[in-house]
C-alpha cells in the first residue's frame, strides 16, 4: 500500500514539474523553481519506492504478488536484488528509476546552458509521467497485493503448520495427475486468515523464484546497463523537441552530442552483455540469434549511432555561421532513437511476440497493450507535429558545397547505411506481428553487403578531408593500408576462408582497422582527447573480425563420452571423469578433462532438474584461450550398471530429459505438454488434455511424437504410438510430477535383444570457436572509445 501511495505522489509531482517547466518556457515567473522542486521530489519518491521494493524482496515479504512471483528464500542476495527487474512490473520500475536519476543529471546540465532547462525538462518529464502511469495501480504496479486477483499458490509455498486447520480445506485443490496441491489465494482467504490471527507472511513462507535461465551472473548486470541506455535515449529526444520549441538549431547539436555518445555507448555495451549471457548460459554456442527482442534493442542503437555521424557534419558546417547542414536529419534521428526504444518496449511487453521470442513477456492484457500504443503514439505525434510546424524554417539549409570525395558525404553515407540496417532489422522483427517470420538467413544475407560498405567507408572517411579531396591524395594516403589489408586477407584465404563475400568483408574490415590504428598511433603522441572515434572504430573492426572467425571457423560434433574412456575431437583428448554434486546438491557438475599435448584442463558443464519448472536445465562449460574457445554443451547423461528398467516389453519410467533404449531405438523424453489453460481446467473439474513430447531415434533418423492423457467427463484415456518400421509400440501408462511411465513392446511380439550392462555416458555437443574473444574485446574497446569521445564533447558543449 505504502509503495503505491508513494508512486502516486511521484506521478503527481512529475505532472506538476512538467507543467511548471512548460510555463517557465512560456515566460511565466517563479515557476522554474517550483518545477525543479517538483522534479527532485518525484525522483526522490521513485528512489524511496524502489528501496521499499528492494526491502520487500530481501525480506521475503510474499504478501506482494511481485515478490512471490520472482523471488524465493533460496536466492542469494545478488539474485534477490536482481529479482527487482525479473518481471514486467519491476523492469518498468527499473526503467523509471534510472530515467529519474538521468533526469537529475540532465536538470543540472541544462541549467548551466542558457535558457535550455525549461524546454528540455518539460519534454523529459512527459516521459517520466508516462512511466509513472505504467507502474501505477492501474497497470503494472509492483506493489499489488497477492490476493488482489485470485491466484493458485503451490502448497510448497505455504506454511505446513496450517495444513491441518479446517478453514483451509475449502481453499485447497489437488492435481490428480501431477500429485501437486494448490491453495487458492483470494480476498476471502485473507479475511479468514486475518480472523484466525495469521498474517500473510506467516502463511506464505516461500516464493516461486526466478526462471532458471535468469539465474546467471549477468542477470545482475545486463538489464541495468541496457535500461541506462534506454533512459538516456530520452535525452536526445528532449533536446530535439527543445530546439524545435525555440526554433533555434545552432547550439542543440553540441549540447546533445555528449548524451547521444554516452547513451549509444552504454546501450551497445548492454546489448552485447546480453549476447555474452546467451553464449555462456543457453548452450547453443552463439551470442546473437536475431531474436526479435534482441533486435528491438539493436534498432535504436543503430539509429543513435547514425545520428552521431550526421551531427558531426552539422557541427562542423556551423563554422561558417548558421545552424549548419542536415538539421532535419539530425532532429528526426534523435527523435527516432527514443521512439524506437518505446517500440522495443511495445514488442517486448505487449505480448505480440509471445510465440516468436524466448525473451518476450506474456500478454499483459488489453489495458496495458492500449496504454503502450498511446505511449508510443504520443511521442510520435509530438515529434512529427513539431517537425511539420517548423518545416519552413528547417527547409532553409545552406546549399551543398562539398565534393563527392568529402568527409561530409562519407559520414552522411555511413548514416544512411546504418539506417538501412535498422530498417532491415525493423522489418524482420516486426514480421511476426503480421503473422510472418523471417529466418536468420534473411538478416545475415542482407547485412553482409552493408557491413562491407561500413568497413570501407570507415577507412576512407578518415583519409579524406572536409569539403573536398582529390583522388591522388586518397590513393597516396591509403596505399599502405590497402596493401597490408590485401596481405592480411590473402593469409585468411590460405588459412581456409573461401566464401567470396566473407573475403571481401575481411578486406574491408582490416582496411578500416589499419587506417584507424595508423591515425590513433599518431594521435597518442599529440592530443589524446581526439582519440575517441578511432578507438571506437578499432573496436568495431575487431568485433567484425571476431564474427568472421567464430562464424566461419567454428565446428561442432556430438560426442558420447563413456566414463574414463578418452575421445578425440578438435585436437583435444576429452575424458569424462565423473560427477560432483554442487550448490547444496541441487546441481551436478560433470567433469571433463581436456588434454592437448602436455596441457590438461578440466571444465564442467552442469545439469539439474529445476524446481521452478520441473525441467532439465543444461549449462555449458567454456575453455577460453587466446585464439579460440572450446565449448561443451551437455545433452544428456546415462547412469551405468543396471538401470532398473525392464526392456522386455513392460513399463519404463522416464524423467524429463531422460532416455531409454528398446531394440536399438533410443527414446528421449523431451518435455511435458501442460498449458496454463490445462491447469485451470484441472482445478475446476473441466475436461483437459496434457501430454509428453518424445523422440525415437535409430540410425541417425529421428521421429518426434506425443503421448497424451485425455480427461473427458471424468474418464481418463492414455494414448499410444506404433512405429512399424521400428517394430515398436509405446504406450503411456502414467503421467505424474517429474516423470512419465511408458510400456514398450515389439509389434511382431518378438522378444527384444538382450542388452549389455549399461555404461556411464555423458553426451555433449563439443564445438571449437576460433577468435570469438575478438567479439568481446571489440565491444569493450568500442565502449572505451565512446567514453573518450564523451569527455571531449562534454567540454565543447560549454563553449
Amino acid at each position: 500500500m505504502i509503495g503505491s501511495i508513494i508512486l502516486t505522489l511521484a506521478l503527481a509531482s512529475s505532472i506538476i514539474a512538467m507543467i511548471m517547466f512548460y510555463l517557465s518556457y512560456r515566460g511565466y515567473n517563479n515557476t522554474l523553481n517550483i518545477g525543479r522542486i517538483a522534479y527532485h521530489s518525484m525522483a526522490m519518491l521513485v528512489i524511496v519506492a524502489s528501496t521499499i521494493l528492494w526491502y520487500a524482496l530481501l525480506n521475503h515479504q510474499y504478501e506482494y504478488k511481485y515478490v512471490y512471483s520472482y523471488s524465493a528464500n533460496s536466492l542469494s542476495t545478488g539474485f534477490l536484488l536482481a529479482s527487482f527487474w525479473g518481471g514486467q512490473e519491476g523492469s518498468f520500475m527499473l526503467w523509471l528509476l534510472l530515467t529519474s536519476i538521468v533526469g537529475i543529471i540532465l536538470q543540472s546540465y541544462s541549467s548551466k546552458r542558457g535558457d535550455l532547462e525549461p524546454r528540455v525538462m518539460a519534454v523529459f518529464t512527459l516521459a517520466t509521467s508516462f512511466l509513472l502511469v505504467m507502474v501505477s495501480p492501474l497497470f503494472k504496479n509492483p506493489f499489488a497485493s497477492i490476493w488482489a486477483e485470485p491466484v493458485f499458490l503451490n502448497a510448497k509455498s505455504i506454511n505446513p503448520a496450517y495444513f491441518g486447520m479446517p478453514f483451509l480445506q475449502s481453499f485447497m485443490f489437488s492435481d490428480g495427475s501431477s500429485g501437486q496441491n494448490f491453495v487458492k489465494m483470494s480476498a476471502e482467504l485473507v479475511a479468514v486468515l486475518k480472523g484466525a490471527g495469521i498474517s500473510l507472511n506467516q502463511f506464505i513462507i516461500d516464493g516461486k523464484g526466478l526462471n532458471p535461465q535468469l539465474l546467471n551472473f549477468w542477470m545482475q548486470i545486463h538489464p541495468p546497463i541496457l535500461f541506462i541506455g534506454f533512459s538516456m535515449a530520452t535525452v536526445p529526444f528532449s533536446f530535439a523537441i527543445a530546439a524545435l520549441m525555440k526554433n533555434d538549431y545552432k547550439d542543440w547539436v553540441k549540447q546533445s552530442l555528449p548524451w547521444v555518445l554516452a547513451g549509444s555507448g552504454i546501450l551497445g555495451l548492454g546489448i552485447m552483455l546480453g549476447g555474452y549471457w546467451a553464449y555462456e548460459m543457453l548452450g547453443w554456442g552463439g551470442y546473437w540469434a536475431w531474436d526479435p527482442v534482441e533486435n528491438s534493442s539493436l534498432i535504436p542503437w543503430l539509429v543513435g549511432v547514425a545520428s552521431i555521424h550526421t551531427m558531426l557534419v552539422q557541427k562542423k558546417s556551423q563554422s561558417k555561421g548558421g545552424p549548419g547542414k542536415y538539421i532535419k536529419t539530425n532532429l528526426m534521428l534523435s527523435m527516432m532513437t527514443y521512439i524506437l526504444v518505446l517500440y522495443s518496449t511495445f514488442l517486448t511487453r505487449s505480448g505480440v511476440l509471445g510465440d516468436a521470442s524466448v525473451h518476450s513477456f506474456v500478454d499483459p492484457g488489453m489495458l496495458v497493450y492500449l496504454f503502450l500504443v498511446i505511449f508510443i503514439s504520443s511521442f510520435i505525434l509530438l515529434g512529427v507535429g513539431m517537425i511539420v510546424y517548423r518545416w519552413k524554417t528547417l527547409s532553409q539549409e545552406p546549399p551543398a558545397d562539398e565534393s563527392i570525395l568529402s568527409r561530409e558525404l562519407a559520414l552522411f553515407t555511413a548514416a544512411i547505411v546504418l539506417c538501412a540496417s535498422a530498417v532491415i532489422v525493423l522489418v524482420g522483427t516486426s514480421a511476426p506481428i503480421f503473422g510472418q517470420a523471417v529466418d536468420t538467413f534473411f538478416y545475415n544475407e542482407m547485412h553482409l553487403p552493408l557491413a562491407i560498405i561500413i568497413g570501407l567507408l570507415n577507412g576512407v572517411s578518415l583519409l579524406i578531408k572536409w569539403k573536398q579531396s582529390t583522388t591522388q591524395e586518397l590513393i597516396k594516403k591509403s596505399i599502405i593500408s590497402v596493401a597490408a589489408s590485401i596481405l592480411f586477407t590473402v593469409i585468411l584465404v590460405i588459412a581456409g576462408l573461401t566464401d567470396l563475400m566473407m573475403i571481401i568483408l575481411a578486406f574491408a574490415t582490416s582496411f578500416s582497422l589499419l587506417v584507424n590504428l595508423e591515425i590513433a598511433v599518431k594521435i597518442i603522441r599529440g592530443n589524446l582527447k581526439m582519440l575517441g572515434a578511432y578507438v571506437s572504430h578499432i573496436g568495431i573492426a575487431l568485433f567484425i573480425l571476431g564474427v568472421i572467425g567464430s562464424a566461419f571457423g567454428s565446428d561442432e560434433v556430438d560426442i558420447d563420452l563413456i566414463k574414463n574412456q578418452p575421445k578425440e575431437a578438435f585436437g583435444y583428448e576429452m575424458t569424462f571423469t565423473g560427477i560432483e554434486p554442487i550448490e547444496n546438491n541441487t546441481k551436478y557438475a560433470f567433469h571433463i578433462n581436456l588434454k592437448e599435448g602436455d596441457k590438461n584442463h578440466t571444465i564442467s558443464p552442469v545439469m539439474y532438474i529445476s524446481d521452478f519448472n520441473n525441467g532439465l536445465m543444461r549449462e555449458p562449460a567454456i575453455l577460453s584461450m587466446l585464439t579460440r574457445d572450446v565449448y561443451l554443451s551437455p545433452l544428456g547423461y546415462e547412469e551405468g550398471g543396471d538401470d532398473g528398467h525392464n526392456h522386455g516389453g513392460s513399463t519404463v519410467t522416464l524423467e524429463k530429459g531422460g532416455t531409454t533404449e528398446f531394440n536399438d531405438v533410443k527414446i528421449n523424453f523431451n518435455e511435458f505438454l501442460i498449458s496454463g489453460e490445462t491447469m485451470t481446467a484441472m482445478q475446476t473439474g473441466q475436461d483437459f488434455e496434457m501430454g509428453a513430447a518424445l523422440t525415437a531415434e535409430k540410425d541417425g533418423k529421428k521421429k518426434e511424437f506425443k503421448l497424451k492423457l485425455i480427461s473427458k467427463q471424468g474418464n481418463r484415456e492414455l494414448t499410444s504410438e506404433s512405429f512399424p518400421d521400428l517394430n515398436m509400440k509405446i504406450e503411456l501408462v502414467n503421467l505424474q510430477a517429474g516423470n512419465i511411465q511408458v510400456a514398450l513392446s515389439a509389434l511382431d511380439n518378438s522378444q527384444p535383444e538382450t542388452t549389455a550392462p549399461k555404461q556411464e555416458v555423458l553426451s555433449v555437443t563439443a564445438s571449437i570457436k576460433p577468435y570469438i574473444g575478438l567479439v568481446w574485446i571489440g565491444v569493450l574497446v568500442m565502449f572505451l572509445g565512446f567514453l573518450v569521445s564523451v569527455a571531449r564533447r562534454l567540454k565543447e558543449s560549454l563553449v
